[in-house]
Parts: structure tokens; sequence; C-alpha cells
């Protein structure tokens, strides 16, 4: 069996935020290092290192994932959105950015971008969720800071204003 050496480094291409990205990282580094550390995104927040905060989410095609347990390696092929990628251009934010801009949803902000990613992913895949739908895919995510009353709060506000948006005036 070959041995392999923890150094080196392999080439990881994937598409990040709409954009072809090639990268190179070691066997072992973790997506949220490959983000942070070699492409120079830093949104994507780590908090526990153990999947259980949260604020490290990301979407991988599509669906929600904990960058701080996805190998760099993992996502050779993949569609990969970070919070960078919500906001429709510079000094803009998303229905949903801004939402939680209204609704106070964030305090010190470190969940905030985790948090983000998965209303993201619900809201796209459940434009009508409701409270409870909302309150269950927050169950994932820890915040010290808000008490999730007025995130959950601005994310019934962005759904809301996102079925208006798709709604065609009669």
């Amino acid at each position: 069996m070959p041995r392999m050496n923890a150094a080196q480094r392999h080439v990881v291409d994937f598409t990040l935020n709409g954009q072809k990205v090639r990268a190179e990282a070691e066997n072992r580094m973790l997506l949220s290092d490959l983000l942070r550390h070699e492409v120079g995104l830093t949104g994507t927040h780590v908090g526990c290192e153990h999947g259980v905060c949260g604020a490290c989410t990301v979407q991988i095609d599509g669906k929600p994932a904990r960058a701080c347990l996805t190998l760099a390696q993992q996502v050779r092929g993949s569609d990969v959105r970070t919070v960078e990628a919500l906001a429709p251009g510079p000094a803009e934010l998303s229905p949903l950015q801004a939402a939680f801009r209204r609704h106070h949803g964030l305090q010190c902000g470190f969940c905030t971008p985790g948090i983000l990613m998965s209303l993201d992913a619900l809201l796209r895949e459940q434009p009508d969720a409701g409270r409870e739908e909302i309150r269950e895919h927050l169950s994932g995510h820890l915040c010290r800071c808000t008490g999730y009353a007025t995130i959950v709060e601005a994310a019934l506000a962005a759904a809301e204003e996102q079925r208006k948006e798709e709604t065609p005036n009669a």
C-alpha cells in the first residue's frame, strides 16, 4: 500500500459563489480552513469545530453543510455557497439579511453567517415555511445572544417578502 504524505497538497476544483475555483489542500484540510485561509473568504465562522454550533454552515450543492466537518477534498466538482454569496452586490443586502437588520436578528453576529445560510436554503425549498419549521431548522444552531425570537421573526418576514416578490401583481 502506498504511503501518504500528510503535507502533500492536492488540487481541489469547485465552484464557489458562482465562480470556478482551483485551490490546493492537504489531505486532512477542512473546507472551513480552505475557505478562510486559502481562498480568503472569512464570512464562514469557525466556532466549536465539532459541527455542533452551526457557525460554519455553508451550502454544498444547495444543501446546508458544516464546513468544519467537511474535508476540502470532498467538494471537488461541487457548487459551494458561502454567506458572501447572499448579497446581490457591494453595499447591498439580500432580503433575508435586510430582514435580520430590521428585526434585530443578530447581536454579536458570530453565529449569523451560518444561520443565514441555513435559512436561505430552507426558504428556497419551503418558501411558505412557518414559525415551527423555522424553529426546527434553527435547532442546529447555537446563538448565545439573541434568544432566537428575533431570528425567527426576521426569517418569517423574509419568507413573506419572498412570497410577495414571487406572486405577480393581479
